[in-house]
């Protein structure tokens, strides 16, 4: 428990972070699973602008602190390479 008063101001100010920072990691999670998705389902072109909105989505949490810019990079490469793997391997069926 917090003695002083600024303790339990620094305290308030770290809640409020946290909740904020749930809800971006939330909306980053819900972002690559909607690319995830798409590519499961095949669906290219669906896949790259979910990817669009995935990787802005990535980049703005980065920018905020929440990722690490480098754990961000790496989630957005991912994406790509899933989704150029997927692609590639539709139109070798073709």
């Amino acid at each position: 428990m917090a003695n002083t008063a600024s303790a339990e101001k620094r305290n308030r100010q770290a809640q409020k972070r946290r909740v904020q920072n749930v809800q971006v990691r939330t909306g980053v999670k819900s972002a690559v699973k909607k690319v995830r998705d798409a590519v499961a389902k095949g669906d290219g072109s669906a896949a790259r602008d979910a990817l669009h909105a995935a990787a802005k989505t990535i980049e703005k949490a980065a920018s905020k602190g929440v990722l690490h810019k480098n754990a961000a990079s790496r989630k957005i490469s991912r994406l790509a390479k899933a989704i150029a793997k997927a692609t590639a391997g539709a139109a070798a069926q073709k």
